[in-house]
């Protein structure tokens, strides 16, 4: 799982939810500015946890506030958790 691979698929997701092109959803832009509501992150989550196989810890959002952040961690957590030995610890 790269970066880029995890920000994709979270603007593909935050744009479907929001009703507006990917190109519309920057990726530094900050979960907060974003137009979901609390459900529609709580579904987003989940779908973000089904699709890369594990849980995200309930602080991630907080330690990590845009798409583009977030991705970079997913990246680095996925490389953790495959044993890569190049991969940061999270």
């Amino acid at each position: 799982m790269t970066a880029a691979e995890a920000q994709q698929w979270l603007i593909e997701k935050i744009a479907h939810r929001l009703g507006v092109p990917a190109e519309d959803v920057p990726p530094d832009q900050y979960f907060d500015e974003l137009d979901l509501d609390s459900t529609e992150a709580l579904i987003l989550a989940g779908e973000m946890e089904n699709w890369l196989g594990f849980e995200l810890g309930t602080t991630t959002l907080w330690y990590h506030p845009s798409i583009k952040d977030l991705a970079e961690y997913i990246a680095e957590e996925s490389a953790t958790r495959a044993g890569d030995p190049h991969a940061a610890s999270a």
